[in-house]
């Protein structure tokens, strides 16, 4: 037999199996060298597509809330270092992953409470879904969180997180802490004070490379960029604006991604991050990539069918696209969409792939 299709069992058609259950005794020998046959396991590992184990996903956020809030009661920001309930994608248990290469969490601060500094290896996004009056500090500069506004922790950087005002805020955090773990590069570290000092002006960075400028002899190393706060009212004025002239894309509605102003690529070198908007009766082309993405609704309700199922959303809700699986917008509001991804990943590695149905 010379056929090359793949059987379930992960052995390719060409392997007779008859003669398999003389080659145990080899198998069990080698497996004491440390190796172990191909051909019996080549199946699960070179797909003819995609086979994504994470799910298609809804969380909604009216549901969501009040397990944040009862976490405040059970537990301070001091204990924990960091109040976050975890977006465990359902397809993943146990694993902290909101898709196979991302992290997602929902963090939670009361009035006055803070987030002590610390740094690690692993990039972070925070999207304020919640409260108003809250900061968020980078190496050395703070800047005030708003609901919408997109705010970047780079690699290696000390953060921290207060809370000045007089009710709850809460944000996602998302983070490529997976992708770092695969390649066994993570490092961390608390910083030995209970804040880090502020050491620039609040709206420094954005002076400095916001406007299409940027400061004569100034070397910038990191591929992250210097902007770390991308407030959603500059964005969507931006988008709307952009929706007044332009046609809207078939699969995407009016889509916009967050730009590094010094190279122009993506804002954070291992994570995709976009905002769109969907018009009022609007419905998207089907349409699959092989990124997964985690999409958060700011503003507006609609349906998105994901493979076979349908997921209504609204406000503050947050859902899972998963890799090469046709996806599908209808807005019943103008809705606007924050999503993150590891696409700008599988550029580098020149894997990505996208197709409209």
């Amino acid at each position: 037999m010379n056929m090359t299709i793949e059987q379930d069992d992960g052995l390719v058609a060409t392997v007779d199996r008859e003669a398999e259950a003389g080659r145990m005794d080899f198998y069990r020998r080698a497996r004491g060298k440390n190796l172990a046959p191909l051909w019996r396991v080549l199946h699960g590992l070179v797909t003819e597509q995609p086979v994504p184990r994470c799910a298609p996903v809804l969380w909604r956020y009216s549901e969501l809330r009040p397990y944040l809030m009862e976490s405040c009661d059970l537990i301070s920001t001091q204990e924990a270092e960091r109040r976050v309930m975890v977006l465990e994608n359902p397809g993943l248990p146990g694993q902290s992953r909101v898709t196979q290469s991302l992290y997602g969490g929902l963090q939670v601060l009361l009035p006055g409470e803070t987030a002590p500094p610390h740094r690690h290896a692993a990039s972070a996004l925070r999207f304020i879904i919640e409260g108003t009056d809250a900061y968020t500090a980078v190496a050395g500069e703070k800047t005030m969180m708003e609901p919408g506004d997109f705010i970047i922790t780079p690699s290696m950087a000390w953060h921290d997180h207060g809370n000045d005002g007089a009710a709850p805020v809460v944000w996602l955090d998302g983070l490529d802490m997976h992708i770092v773990n695969t390649l066994a590069a993570s490092f961390r570290e608390n910083y030995p004070a209970p804040t880090h000092p502020i050491e620039r002006p609040e709206g420094a960075a954005m002076a400095e490379v916001g406007s299409n400028l940027a400061p004569l002899g100034q070397t910038y190393a990191s591929q992250t960029s210097p902007i770390f706060n991308y407030p959603y009212r500059r964005t969507r004025e931006a988008i709307s604006a952009m929706a007044s002239f332009r046609k809207p894309d078939p699969c995407h509605g009016f889509k916009m991604r967050y730009l590094n102003p010094l190279t122009g690529g993506w804002a954070i070198p291992t994570i995709s991050t976009t905002m769109q908007l969907l018009p009022h009766g609007f419905e998207t082309r089907g349409y699959r990539s092989t990124d997964s993405t985690v999409f958060v609704v700011v503003e507006g309700e609609g349906v998105s069918k994901i493979g076979e199922l349908e997921f209504h959303w609204g406000p503050k809700d947050i859902f899972v696209v998963p890799s090469w699986m046709p996806v599908q917008h209808l807005a019943s509001q103008d809705a606007f969409l924050f999503g993150y991804s590891d696409r700008v990943v599988q550029e580098k590695l020149d894997l990505f792939r996208e197709e409209a149905l």
